[in-house]
C-alpha cells in the first residue's frame, strides 16, 4: 500500500527526490514519515509529515531535506538537497493512522548512495 521511489547514487553535494506513493487507504487520516536504515544500524526517523501538514525533522537533515505531500496523488515526496556521504542509506516510507505512536503500513525500501 506504500510504494517508495526515487533512490540512487549521487555526489555529495548533489539532490536526490524519493517519492512515497500510498493506495488502498485512507491518505487523509495518515502521518506519513520516512525513515532510513544503514546495514547493521538502528533505522532512524528523517522527516514526518501529519495529516494536517506539519512538518518535523531530523536534526542531522534540518535545512537539507524537505517533505511535503500531495493528498490528490497520495505522494509524499521527501527532496533531499546537499547530500552527504552520511545520508547513504536504505529509505522507507512508513503511514501512521491518525499520527498514532506506531506505523502500520511500510513501503519497500529504495537505496540512497552518496559518494564523496
Amino acid at each position: 500500500q506504500l510504494q517508495a521511489s526515487g533512490g540512487g547514487l549521487v555526489q555529495a553535494g548533489g539532490s536526490l527526490r524519493l517519492s512515497c506513493v500510498a493506495s488502498g487507504l485512507s491518505f487523509d487520516d495518515y502521518a506519513i514519515g520516512w525513515f532510513r536504515q544503514v546495514s547493521g544500524k538502528v533505522r532512524e526517523a528523517v522527516a514526518c509529515i501529519t495529516k494536517d501538514g506539519a512538518t518535523y525533522y531530523d536534526d542531522s537533515v534540518k535545512g537539507r531535506f524537505t517533505i511535503s505531500s500531495d493528498h490528490a496523488k497520495m505522494t509524499v515526496p521527501l527532496q533531499m538537497d546537499s547530500l552527504k556521504p552520511e545520508d547513504t542509506a536504505v529509505y522507507y516510507c512508513a503511514a501512521s493512522f491518525l499520527g498514532g505512536a506506531s506505523y502500520d503500513y511500510w513501503g519497500q525500501g529504495t537505496v540512497v548512495t552518496v559518494s564523496s
